[in-house]
Formats: structure tokens, C-alpha cells, sequence
């Protein structure tokens, strides 16, 4: 028998409810075997707590002498043109808010804005030379997400998905927690699918009692009623899917009807927090009012990948979140307060239940902010050097990685572009990420794009 590379399988599956088991068994499971890398990894789940509209990197993990020193002055001549979105590269420098400290055997520096993840300093690997293409929300979101500044690209979530699987048939491999205060700038497309089948864009769940709506069946339905019921409509679906030359939206819609009914038994426990203990609520924040949300969505994330799912994102900051245009203190003390404990216990947690060795905890926004002041007090975009850390299996705690100049504008020693953050991902996860890809419009499509100066950030890995 000549074997079927995962693009024919898809193609010649068949139809009717064997070709859609082909393709659910193809989704859940690690059916990208040619995408690996030549050995074990040692992550197979991610948590990404994405701080959309752009933390500060020079108040919070990326500390700055001379910004100190030349605060009130404008950038001097020496770092040449900087191109800013509002026009503010000639406003006086404002230094760094609250103080650096050294923390645990490392002596990491983080700032007094976040008193609790400071005391996980050893167990972080703090990227401090990112950078990216564009000083605008949208784009920047995108390209974090996407590796593109354009929209309509598979997120990363997407292709981890696509690459990987879910480690549960019953749940989705990728689930999106959103802020409930507000949109992404950006919106959706940032956990899209792109040119992936719809199957593998991010399922998102809503904030408050009920994430999930309508796990519960028709009053009166019994499950065996419910279950000759969906197979009668699989076979009308399978027909007219047929009919639509295997239209892609449309079998995405025919398996999640699937998904929700395996759904109805596992979502409930899922999202049911009041398992939890009251020292693991507390550890979270969830018991205070600032930190419930933002601790309730992380622990949300822990339970969800303790049960299977691939990658987990979790969104702080509504419309505007992060984007400190007219006050860092102000913003940030508030954001700060809402998720650095929130933050910690999430570390804390995966390590006292065995999960630490596996997950991948990502930290960070689309971009970082100016040295120099904006409105007094704020701070305009800076996508040319920025700080992301990353946490868990598969790379060094304790350490920072990379450099900005002496200001914090630009990255300068070991400078790594998004491209490479997300090859470097792919990696940690074992999967090749050159190998990665998807026919699509003639081209073999990749998370990373061109592969000729996409490089693994291999001293960070452990």
C-alpha cells in the first residue's frame, strides 16, 4: 500500500461520517510527523497571556541607567532618526516609573510593578531585544500573532492546532480567553485560521458564569434521542456538503456540531471553578475584586491545558489596554494590580501539579513603548526593541536574553525578530518550522514565511 501524506488523506478521506471521523482523527491527534523536529520535545502546551496594547518594557522588566540620567533631554543625535507614530521624537526622555530590583539567585531585575512575578525571577526567561515592522495595534497584533502585519493569516494557536492536535477529542486544541471589557484592535482575525481549514481558528469563551453557551440539551431530549438526532442530520450535512465540492466553512460548521455534543460532557466540569480549593483561588486572586477576572481566566487556562487542550490564550487590557499614551503610572498600576499576582500563582500552580516541565507560559504585547515622553506622562508605540519572557518547560529560568541600546529604543545585542521568536516556539513544541506548512494559492504556506534568515534563539533553550 503506497502511504498518504496528511494534504492526499484530506483530500481522498472519503465522505459521509467515515470521512468526517478521518478528519476529526486527523485533527486530534499529532498527525504531523514530517513537521517534527529529530527529538522529544519537552513542551507540548502552551499558555499565552498576551498584554494587549503594549506593556512598557522600560517600566517593567527592561531597566534603563541612562534613561535615568539623560531624563528631561531630548534622545541625543548619537542614536540618529526614530520614527514614531504621534511625532514625539524630540520630547524630553521620562525615566523608568518605579524602581528595579534584583531578584532571586539570578538577581533578574524587574520593577516594583510587579512585586509578585519579581518573586519568580529564577524561573523567568526574559527576552529583552524583540522587535518588529510596524508602530500601529492592528498590524502589530497580527504580527505577533500571525507573523504578518497584514490580516487574514493563521494565527500561531491556528498552527499549532493544525501541527499538533488536540491531546483531547473532546475539546478544542486552541481556546482564546478574551478580555470581557473590550475588543482587540484588530479584533478576531488575531486567533483566525487563515487559509487553515476553519477547524483550527481559536474557539473563544465568553467571560462571566457561563463561557459556553448552550451545553445544555433540549429540555425533554434523552441523550440516545439527541444522539440518532445529530447522526440523521451528519448524514443531511454530509449530502449537502457534498453537493458544495467540499466546501471548507461548511465542514468546519458539520464538526463542530460534533465537537459540541462531545462538548456537553466535558465543558461543564471544565469551566467549573468551584472544584478548585479555596487556597487555589486565593493563589490566584480570584477571591479579590481587582484580581477575580484575570485570575479566573488563568486558572481557566491551567484547567483547560491540564486536560488536554494544545494552546491557551489569555488576553489583559481592553480597547486600549496596555497603551499608555497619557499616563504609564496610572495605566500600569491598574493593569498590574489586576494580573501580576494573578500571573505568579499561574507559575506556581503548574509547578505544584506536575505541569510545569511540559507548558509553555508566554508573556507579553505587541509591542513595547517610546523612551521618550508622550503628553507628560505617557509613552508612544515602540515595536523596535521590546520584552516578551517566557516560562516552564524548555527554557533557561533566571536569565535575560538580548539587549536594547542604552535608552531602551531600539534592540541591539542579540536582537530577535518575530519571525525567530515563533520558530523558536515551533521548536520548543518539536516541530520543524520549516516543515510547517500549507498548499495554499501555489505556495507552500508558513507560520514564519521565507525561511532563509529565520534562526532557533538556542541559548535560551534548556
Amino acid at each position: 500500500m503506497i502511504p498518504l501524506n496528511r494534504r492526499q488523506l484530506f483530500q481522498y478521506g472519503g465522505s459521509g461520517l467515515s470521512g468526517l471521523a478521518l478528519s476529526t482523527l486527523l485533527q486530534r491527534e499529532s498527525r504531523a510527523t514530517n513537521d517534527r523536529t529529530d527529538f522529544t520535545p519537552r513542551v507540548k502546551r502552551v499558555i499565552w497571556l498576551f498584554m494587549h496594547g503594549g506593556p512598557s518594557h522600560v517600566d517593567l522588566f527592561d531597566p534603563k541607567p541612562e534613561l535615568t540620567r539623560l531624563a528631561g533631554q531630548s534622545v541625543p543625535a548619537s542614536f540618529g532618526a526614530v520614527m514614531t507614530r504621534r511625532k514625539v521624537a524630540q520630547n524630553p526622555l521620562l525615566p523608568a516609573i518605579k524602581p528595579f530590583r534584583q531578584h532571586g539567585q539570578s538577581g533578574l531585575e524587574i520593577s516594583d510593578f510587579l512585586p509578585k512575578i519579581a518573586t519568580c525571577a529564577d524561573d523567568l526567561c526574559v527576552l529583552r531585544s524583540l522587535h518588529g515592522d510596524s508602530v500601529n495595534h492592528p498590524q502589530s497584533v497580527y504580527q505577533m500573532n500571525t507573523g504578518s502585519v497584514l490580516m487574514g493569516r493563521p494565527s500561531v494557536g491556528s498552527w499549532v492546532s493544525y501541527g499538533l492536535g488536540s491531546e483531547n477529542e473532546d475539546l478544542p486544541a486552541f481556546v482564546v480567553l478574551p478580555d470581557p471589557a473590550g475588543g482587540l484592535k484588530g479584533g478576531p482575525p488575531a486567533w483566525g485560521n487563515g487559509f487553515l481549514p476553519a477547524s483550527y481558528q481559536g474557539v473563544t469563551m465568553r467571560p462571566g458564569a457561563k463561557p459556553i453557551l448552550h451545553l445544555d440539551s433540549a429540555a425533554g431530549l434523552t441523550a440516545t434521542e439527541q444522539r440518532r438526532m445529530l447522526d440523521a442530520l451528519q448524514q443531511l450535512n454530509q449530502r449537502h456538503l457534498q453537493q458544495r465540492d467540499k466546501d471548507d466553512a461548511l465542514a468546519a460548521r458539520i464538526e463542530a456540531y460534533e465537537l459540541a455534543y462531545r462538548m456537553q460532557a466535558t465543558a461543564p466540569e471544565l469551566v467549573d471553578i468551584s472544584q478548585e480549593s479555596e487556597s487555589t483561588l486565593q493563589m490566584y486572586g480570584v477571591d479579590q475584586k481587582t484580581t477575580n477576572d484575570f485570575g479566573t481566566r488563568c486558572l481557566l487556562a491551567r484547567r483547560m491545558i491540564e486536560r488536554g487542550v494544545r494552546f491557551v490564550q489569555v488576553y489583559s487590557g481592553d480597547t486600549n489596554g496596555w497603551d499608555a499614551h497619557s499616563d504609564v503610572a496610572d495605566n500600569h498600576r491598574k493593569l498590574c494590580m489586576a494580573t501580576d499576582l494573578p500571573v505568579a500563582g499561574l507559575l506556581q500552580d503548574l509547578k505544584q501539579r506536575g505541569l510545569w516541565e511540559d507548558t509553555l507560559v508566554i508573556w507579553g504585547g505587541e509591542f513595547g513603548r517610546m523612551p521618550m515622553s508622550e503628553q507628560g506622562k505617557g509613552r508612544d508605540h515602540n515595536p523596535w526593541g521590546y520584552t516578551v519572557w517566557l516560562a516552564g518547560g524548555g527554557v533557561r529560568g533566571g536569565m535575560a536574553y538580548g539587549a536594547t541600546d542604552a535608552i531602551g529604543l531600539r534592540a541591539e545585542e542579540k536582537p530577535v525578530h518575530i519571525r525567530n521568536f515563533h520558530a523558536t516556539l515551533l521548536h520548543l513544541l518539536g516541530v520543524d518550522h520549516e516543515k510547517l506548512s500549507y498548499y495554499h494559492n501555489g505556495l507552500d504556506e508558513r507560520l514564519i514565511g521565507p525561511t532563509d534568515d529565520v534562526e532557533i534563539v538556542q541559548e535560551i533553550l534548556a
